[in-house]
């Protein structure tokens, strides 16, 4: 019997501007997989820990078992089974990717224990498949980053067309995540079916000026381009004070702010790790202020993605 346990990380989708194109890793949170090799065909779920009971041991159900199987019935291995202990290290519905992060550990688990039958990049559609599980649309801009390592752009679905990006030196990620209820499906069915050509026309200046910015190591440039006219307007409804946790975040320095995926997380960019760690303080005092919890993390962009831990 051989077994394996991996961290997945956590990702920020979206960058802002580059809605369902761009995303990152960060070094946490992130969820854990133990995974074991069994003589009896079949995928399943044996345990689930950190979920408070949300998500199913049934193996059609759960975005991890799941991908785990479309990859085993793509490279034809069937003759033996796979056990699964999923221990959730991140909160579910935060914007941080978490169906990924299980997913893409569970993908990573299988990969490593079948020395590495297939790149990571080959991973990246297994991992989609957990993604349309979870919230009805198989999109990559967390289970890339969260796979790769480091900053993702999806120029292409169909073809599927990723590109990895330089991740500029000393930039640093501020997040925080608000005890309040986001739904990943309900946000995304907010968001509007057209757009004006003229706010299209600001977004691309803003996803190339982003992109340009990380080529050039330019801090200042990315700060410049992180703003979005398309999703932000409607989704900043569901998060409180999100335009006031703007304000405080560039008091404080954040090189920008936003939100991460789908919320109601927020995270903001800053040039060193004590102004994010300045950052997410002020917006926890504010948050406290309204009656609301929230968890905090600081983290460099995680340029490795998953790890084995055991």
């Amino acid at each position: 019997m051989k077994s394996i346990k991996v961290f997945a990380p956590a990702t920020v989708a979206n960058v802002v501007c580059g809605f369902d194109v761009l995303g990152f890793a960060v070094d946490a949170p992130g969820d854990e997989v133990i995974m074991r090799l069994t003589e009896k065909p079949g995928v399943v779920i044996t345990k689930i820990e950190g979920d408070g009971g949300k998500l199913p041991l049934a193996a059609e159900k759960n975005t991890v078992s799941a991908s785990v199987q479309h990859y085993l019935n793509h490279i034809g291995c069937n003759h033996f089974g796979v056990e699964i202990e999923l221990y959730k290290k991140m909160p579910i519905g935060s914007g941080l990717g978490s169906s990924s992060a299980s997913t893409v550990a569970g993908l990573f688990a299988i990969n490593s224990l079948l020395d590495n039958y297939l790149t990571p990049m080959d991973l990246v559609p297994f991992a989609m498949k957990g993604e349309e599980l979870a919230c009805g649309f198989g999109h990559a801009d967390n289970v890339a980053p969260a796979v790769l390592g480091g900053f993702v752009l999806i120029r292409s679905y169909e073809p599927l067309d990723i590109i990895k990006l330089p991740v500029p030196k000393g930039l640093y990620c501020a997040i925080v995540f608000p005890d309040v209820d986001v739904p990943t499906r309900d946000a995304r069915q907010m968001i509007r079916s057209k757009v004006l050509l003229k706010d299209a026309v600001i977004q691309w200046g803003n996803i190339a000026g982003l992109v340009s910015g990380l080529f050039m190591n330019d801090l200042d440039l990315i700060g410049r381009s992180m703003q979005d006219v398309l999703v932000e307007p409607t989704r900043s409804i569901l998060i409180p004070d999100f335009y006031k946790l703007r304000e405080m975040a560039h008091e404080q320095g954040a090189i920008s702010f936003g939100i991460s995926g789908s919320g109601p997380s927020v995270f903001a960019f800053a040039k060193d790790e004590q102004t994010a760690h300045n950052i997410t303080n002020k917006i926890q005092q504010h948050l406290t202020g309204l009656h609301i919890n929230s968890n905090a993390y600081v983290s460099a962009v995680n340029e490795q993605g998953p790890k084995i831990i055991g």
